[in-house]
Formats: C-alpha cells, structure tokens, sequence
C-alpha cells in the first residue's frame, strides 16, 4: 500500500530521530534533578541484564491476538487464555507472584500491606493485517531496524513487560520494600470497563497508582471519551443518468483514525472523473485510486492512522474522502446524505469547529476534538460514529444539548430524520494532588536530562480513573507521536531500553525502604 510505504519510509524514521534528538538536547541542560544512587544503579542494571530478554518477551506476549470478540471473555476466548498462561510463565520464571481473576490478572512482588499499583492492560485493538508487512501479532525487528513493530508494543504489551522485568532487577538484588508493587493486567480496556469495575467493589486498589498506558513526563489529565452516534437511513431515489454517488464507507473502529475509506459513484463522465483526479491531486498527505469499470466508479482513499485521542496526528481517509466529494449536487441517496453530513458538519477540522455550539476548549486540557471514525453501511442504513475526547468546561447536559440542536438543524435542512442517535459523554479528570507526582517527574528529569518537567494532559482515557491516586507514565515520550491503535504500531528499542530503566527507577523510589538507598 502506498500509504503504507510512506509512513514506514518518513514517518517511523523521523520519529526515531525525533526520539534521539529529544533526549539529546535535555541532556545538554544542566540542572538535572536528583533521584537516588539506589535507583539509578538498578536501573542501569535492569537494562544490562534484562535489555535483551524484555524484547523476546514482548515478542511472545505480541503474538497473541486479544482483541475483543462478541460472545467471548477472557475466559474462554483461546488467545487470552494462552496470552494469561504466558503471563503466568513469565512470572514464574523471573520469581514474581501471579494470580488470574478472569479479566484482571494480578502480578506482584513484596507482600506487604501498603502497595503501589501499576495498572496496565493486555488486550488490544483490531489490527488490518494487509496495512503492516509482517502479521500485526509477529514483533518485527527487521523491517525498520531499531524499531519494535507490532499490536501492543507501545499500547499496553510493552509496558507489561517492562515492569515486570523492572520487579526482577530489585527481587535479583534483595532489596527491602515497604509497598508491595502489584502490576495489574485488565483484560477489556479497550472495549468494556464494567468488568474492572466489579472487580474493584470487592477489591482493595494500592493506596498510589502509576498507569503505564500513556505519556511522559507525567499525566495528571485526560479528557473523557465521548460518542455521538447515529444512523443515515435509506433513501428512496429515482432511476436517473445523473452521476450519482451510491456508496460511502470507512473506517475499522471507534478510537482510531480512519486510514482507508472507500465511495462508489455510478454514471460517471470523463469530466467529472478528470475532476475529481484534479481534487485528489490538490489534498496534502492523501492518496487515491480510481477504479473504473464502464460508467461506474469506485474511489479508494488511503490515509493515515492514528490513536482518535490525537486526531492531529493522522490523516481522516473518511473526511478527505467527503471533501472531494462535495459541493456536486447528487441525488439525494443515502450515500450522499452520509458524505454530505460529514463534509458540512464536520470537514476537515478536528476540533467541531463546524458541528454547532458544541465546540470548546480547557486552558490545560486544550480542545475537544472530534473524529468520524466508523462509517458502516448496514441494512438498516448507513451507521456514522463520532468520537470526542471532551476536556472540563462544559457538563454532559450541555453537550447533550447542543449536540440534538446541531443534528436537528442539518436534518432540517435536508429533510431527513436521523435513526437511532445516541451519545456518551465520558468524564474527564483532573488528577493533580497525586503524592508520587514529584517523585516521577524526577525520575523523568534524571534519566532524560529533561530541566524542571511539568505534568501534561492527554486526550486519552486511561483506566487511571478508576483507581485513587492515579497517574500515567509513559510509554511514549512528549512531542512524538503516539502509535498506538495506528496500522503502524511500534515502539524504538532505544525508547523500551529507557522505559525499562524509568520504570525501574520510579519503583524502587515508591516502594523500596527508604534507609538502604
């Protein structure tokens, strides 16, 4: 795939670089803060002796495909099942303790009262084999070298074996803690959170909590993620010669941009097919097929994928796709009703500047942002699904609101009814009075040289709400781009080796007896 080929060749090695010239210019700076000589020894050590083993570790947890699948659990799905026993065998082997609970699996070292939770999660989203050059569930290594290519090495199978490797080095060296570290794997962040919080009624969470599912220097808040959703119905359009625009498509699941998006188009001329190329040509980042056979057309558009809490960051195949295709006046199917609605309240902005009232934004939060991400043509007609990533400012109420008031206006205008409109609004959170926040910043200053880091907000939505004294670190570095639920999912070798030695640090610095450091 061309889009494919031009991520690999530009945006990978550019990342890395990225990477590299981060750590390079912090490290010019010369007021560094200071963390333990006992953390940064272990860390250290950590990579010396387990550098290696961690990367044919993820290679093993990577294999399992645990995605999702209706009418399976954690239980009985086979891949989570095998995914779980590897868990257990890795636990064993670096003398780490292990018990399984159905959706949470629980890792741990120290048997103390006190604990310092680490929350992680091990299933993953959907991944389009044909978009990567090795399977998604195969850690490639050769592709891009330096680069660790597959479905969860940066979100989350990375981070598991990370800290679980980051327990060893303080087991192998004897050290005393005074907080149990307790690594939690849920089973289902990424398609349903009832389980964990039933598991969490019974269970007692450590007292402070570290989730290792987002970004550095330290998060301490996320915006809620949201849903609008709804459902184009058919139309009833007359036999016409008129070029017509028939169907309209794209999209693979709710938190990713879209990459690939696909319309076809019947009775279409030389002039319109000239026209369209000429648009497609003009749109920066895209790329387009056409695919003709007699007066039919069928347009292939190909993005670039990304994480929907960072829509800044990927290339929206369906809003590209709609913008080419407006301002022609096709009859009025459904198809075109579904790329009209998307090119009018929608376009190719990311922050709902043209969806209504419904637009705003937080100081530190930043924007709401807001992403067509599946667009699904069913019996019933044709399911659009919009996903937000709502920062503090406006209550769901409002939201709610303004929503039906926009999508009332359009149906108005076009003389359609809508089916099925639903909405969520997730609650974002401020997560700033955390008593481990200085201590994880400075492990971050220490190991990258970083002067004074300051905690961020992400739009992500992380299980850290749901535990007392939550806050995200890492995996992934400020300013580069996070590649989670992309079609191009990887972490740098040089990125893990230092993950491991923060997450190392930041351990024993929480939970390792303060008089032997």
């Amino acid at each position: 795939m061309t889009g494919l080929n031009r991520v690999i060749s530009c945006g990978a090695v550019a990342l890395s670089l990225l990477i590299s010239s981060y750590c390079a210019q912090a490290k010019a700076q010369t007021a560094l803060t200071s963390i333990s000589s006992t953390a940064d020894t272990l860390a250290e050590y950590a990579v010396e002796q387990y550098g290696e083993k961690t990367v044919d570790s993820l290679r093993t947890l990577v294999s399992f495909n645990t995605v999702a699948v209706d009418g399976l659990t954690p239980r009985t799905n086979p891949e989570f099942i095998h995914f779980k026993q590897a868990l257990k065998q890795l636990s064993q082997q670096l003398g780490l303790d292990y018990a399984d609970h159905g959706y949470v699996v629980l890792i741990g070292l120290g048997d103390s009262d006190s604990k310092l939770g680490v929350i992680t999660h091990g299933d993953v989203q959907p991944a389009d084999p044909k978009l990567w050059h090795k399977s998604p569930y195969e850690l490639d290594t050769t592709t891009e070298p330096g680069l660790l290519i597959g479905r969860g090495t940066e979100d989350d199978k990375g981070p598991i074996v990370t800290a679980m490797y980051a327990m060893k080095a303080i087991k192998d060296k004897g050290l005393i803690l005074d907080r149990r570290i307790e690594l939690m794997v849920y089973m289902a962040e990424e398609s349903d959170w009832e389980p964990l919080k039933q598991f969490l009624n019974t269970f007692t969470p450590a007292d402070i909590n570290i989730t290792i599912d987002a970004e550095y220097p330290v998060v301490t808040a996320e915006k809620g993620w949201s849903k609008i959703s709804f459902t184009v119905p058919p139309a009833n359009v007359s036999d016409t010669e008129l070029p017509t625009l028939s169907a309209f498509h794209g999209g693979s699941f709710a938190s990713q941009i879209p990459q690939q998006a696909s319309a076809t188009l019947k009775h279409v001329n030389e002039t319109l097919l000239n026209q369209l190329k000429q648009r497609a040509g003009a749109q920066i980042g895209m790329h387009y097929q056409f695919l003709q056979q007699g007066d039919s057309l069928t347009i292939l558009a190909d993005g670039k994928s990304t994480h929907s809490s960072t829509p800044e960051d990927g290339i929206n195949a369906v809003t590209h796709l709609a913008e080419l295709l407006k301002g022609y006046d096709w009859p009025k199917t459904q198809a075109a009703l579904t790329q009209s609605f998307i090119s009018e309240m929608i376009g190719l902005g990311i922050y709902a500047e043209q969806f209504g009232e419904i637009a705003y934004r937080d100081d530190f939060m930043g924007p709401m942002s807001l992403a067509p991400t599946v667009v699904k043509e069913t019996e019933k007609g044709t399911e659009i699904t919009i996903n937000l990533r709502r920062p503090l400012g406006k209550t769901p109420e409002m939201l709610d609101s303004q929503t039906q008031a926009a999508l009332a206006n359009w149906q108005r205008q076009h003389d359609v009814s809508l089916q099925d409109i639903a909405t969520y609004w997730g609650e974002p959170k401020l997560m700033d009075k955390a008593p481990h926040l200085n201590t994880l910043l400075s492990v971050f200053g220490h190991f990258t040289g970083v002067k004074d880091p300051k905690p961020v907000a992400i739009g992500g939505s992380t299980n850290s709400k749901l535990f007392p004294n939550a806050l995200s670190f890492g995996p992934a570095m400020p300013g580069v781009e996070y590649t989670g639920h992309s079609e191009h999912e990887f972490i740098t070798h040089e990125q893990f080796m230092l993950n491991l030695k923060m997450y190392t640090a930041a351990f024993v610095e929480l939970a390792v007896k303060s008089e032997i450091r």
